[in-house]
């Protein structure tokens, strides 16, 4: 299973807001620079992240985007089911979509959903906290450190 640029770029955003000190704020110009993407990919992520709750924008002069909860409360496996478009990973996960001749008797799709489960179960077990755990590696690796 390979996840998409958006929740890849979820986390990434998520995890540059949990090394900064309290209270300090990031721009998107500071994160997309730091992980050398796109300024106009992360826009959309950041907005939409903040409708999620996950994180708040202050809007103007000297504004700037923070967590809105602390690391500990924000959990990985809710950050990619709320940011993956779907988790169809074959096609007769899809509804309506019927082009597998096998799928009346195919045992396969048990397996895989099953495996799914399992997947979604382990990211289930961590944290944003527990992913930062090095902070003064991840701000090196990122540039924040000055």
């Amino acid at each position: 299973m390979r996840l998409t640029n958006y929740t890849d770029y979820s986390l990434r955003v998520l995890i540059y807001l949990a090394l900064k000190k309290p209270g300090e704020l990031a721009n998107i110009t500071e994160i997309a620079e730091s992980y050398g993407i796109s300024r106009n990919h992360l826009t959309k992520v950041i907005h939409e992240l903040g409708k999620m709750g996950f994180i708040h924008t202050i809007r103007g002069r000297g504004g700037g985007i923070k967590l809105a909860l602390p690391p500990e409360e924000i959990n990985i496996g809710e950050i990619v089911r709320k940011t993956e478009d779907d988790f169809n990973i074959v096609e007769c996960f899809s509804q309506g979509s019927g082009h597998c001749v096998i799928s009346p008797v195919c045992g396969l799709k048990h397996v895989l959903n099953r495996a799914l489960s399992a997947y979604l179960a382990v990211l289930d077990e961590y944290t944003l906290a527990d992913i930062v755990k090095s902070p003064f590696d991840y701000r090196a690796l990122l540039g924040m450190e000055k």
